[in-house]
């Protein structure tokens, strides 16, 4: 799966674009989005998405499925 990023959430600190193994994360015109085809939410990587976990917002960061 993959995530994404809730537009009216994000704050666009840009947080998750550094700790991204897959640099899925770039920065669109206002706010940061996820490329679903290489967003691997960090599977084999990490325990958990590593753009969820130092995120400032709580929900704005979200499995795609959800």
């Amino acid at each position: 799966m993959a995530m994404y990023i809730v537009e009216a959430e994000c704050i666009s600190c840009g947080d998750c674009v550094p700790v991204c193994p897959t640099s899925s994360i770039y920065e669109d015109k206002i706010v940061f989005k996820i490329t679903k085809e290489t967003c691997t939410e960090c599977e084999g990587d990490y325990d958990e998405p590593q753009c969820v976990s130092v995120c400032p917002v709580a929900n704005c960061i979200l499995p795609l499925s959800a």
